[in-house]
């Protein structure tokens, strides 16, 4: 016995390959082919067959300039978001609700911590100690946020929400359970009679989805500009322009905002004005293109219920500068319904109810309940619906004609 420390065993030295041929080629820098694999196996004193190697390209790839374990998930379009809270900790939610991801996992937290600051870069962000944070646009149009030590301390966490490849039909929301059939001809009476509405709920409730959908029940002949922080309405209409915000670069210049948008889109003749989600002061800028004299003009906002929305407005136009009283005077102004998404059982995506806006004595505008469906589809009519029937029409309430 000479002390010297035995060699690796031949399972514990393959298990390592992978990590050491990582290591070597992101030194070295450069597309991980499979000359350039091959030869870094060798510099490592391994040896592979052909068929090995291209799996090792295929492993290294995905790692060093896709997404890692993360790419199957990446590809699946039933998949609108992805969570990864720790290496064997990643959550998908595929319209079900969220669940853990089977199967997938990462090699540590090194190899999550690596994943986000890739995906930072290739959003052109900063992410290390120094700037332990960041929300950011990828160049496929994923929304990507990512928190680093000390800031998450068991490790790395990232969040990815996903941009929908396809466009559901109104039909395919019935079909889904999403939108019960008396809501399906209410919902697009709204857009017939050129109504202004905002789409309500909370995050991942399907407030996006809903609203492509409801754009493409549009006439042809209309333009329609849709403004956004990121490009996430996809309607099928043959007339569409789509504007978006540019976040500032890493020297904290040249963002292109809402605001600035809504102003461009005013020139460029809409039909139909449309401003994407609203999470801060762009709230301002929902009620300006509301109040341009441009009907059916929409747009999204998070809110627990419909009857939240004045308060959510309030709030986030106040934040932003405006006056109370001038928020709720834009806001009676643009006579705008509130459909609002909610979910239900088993985490199904639902609409669960219509709501008109309306201002009281003291000038605080209400979001009122017209119409109210149960997760049965079952409609409940409220003392709001006179108001609906006078925007909308009152043709969505008769049943369907029987074709017999």
């Amino acid at each position: 016995m000479n002390g010297s420390t035995a060699p690796s065993s031949p399972s514990s030295a393959a298990a390592d390959l992978p990590a050491a041929v990582r290591t070597r080629l992101a030194r070295e820098g450069g597309d991980p082919s499979p000359a350039r694999v091959a030869a870094a196996v060798r510099a490592e004193g391994a040896a592979l067959g052909d068929t090995e190697v291209l799996s090792l390209v295929r492993l290294l790839r995905a790692d060093l300039a896709g997404a890692g374990p993360l790419d199957p998930l990446l590809s699946d379009p039933r998949i609108t978001d992805i969570l990864v809270n720790g290496p064997d900790r990643v959550w998908i939610d595929d319209g079900a609700g969220l669940r853990p991801a089977p199967g997938i996992r990462f090699a540590d937290h090194a190899s999550v911590r690596r994943l986000a600051q890739r995906l930072a870069a290739q959003a052109g962000r900063r992410l290390d100690n120094a700037a332990p944070w960041v929300d950011a646009r990828l160049p496929g149009g994923a929304r990507f946020h990512a928190v680093l030590p000390p800031v998450a301390p068991e490790g790395a966490c990232l969040s990815l929400r996903l941009p929908r490849t396809t466009v559901f039909t109104l039909a395919e929301l019935v079909s889904a359970g999403t939108v019960p059939p008396a809501g399906a001809r209410l919902l697009r009476a709204i857009v017939t009679s050129r109504t202004a509405f905002l789409i309500s709920g909370g995050t991942g409730s399907g407030k996006t989805t809903l609203l492509s959908a409801l754009l493409s029940l549009a006439a042809s002949a209309e333009r329609m500009v849709l403004v956004e922080d990121s490009a996430e309405l996809r309607p099928d209409h043959p007339h569409v322009v789509r504007l978006q915000a540019r976040p500032p670069n890493i020297e904290g210049t040249g963002e292109v905002g809402l605001h600035d948008l809504v102003r461009q889109a005013l020139r460029m003749r809409p039909d139909r004005l449309v401003v994407g989600e609203v999470r801060g002061p762009e709230a301002v800028t929902l009620l300006n293109a509301l109040n341009t004299g441009h009907d059916g003009g929409c747009g999204t906002l998070h809110a627990n219920a419909a009857t939240d929305v004045p308060a959510r407005v309030e709030a986030l136009a106040c934040a932003a500068g405006l006056g109370r009283e001038a928020v709720h005077s834009q806001l009676a102004a643009t006579r705008a319904l509130v459909v609002h998404l909610a979910r239900g059982p088993g985490g199904v995506r639902r609409v669960a109810e219509v709501c008109v806006l309306r201002r009281d004595a003291t000038g605080t505008v209400h979001a009122l309940p017209a119409v109210a469906f149960a997760s049965d589809g079952t409609r409940t009519e409220h003392a709001a619906l006179p108001e609906l029937v006078t925007l909308t029409g009152p043709h969505w309430r008769d049943p369907p004609a029987d074709p017999t």
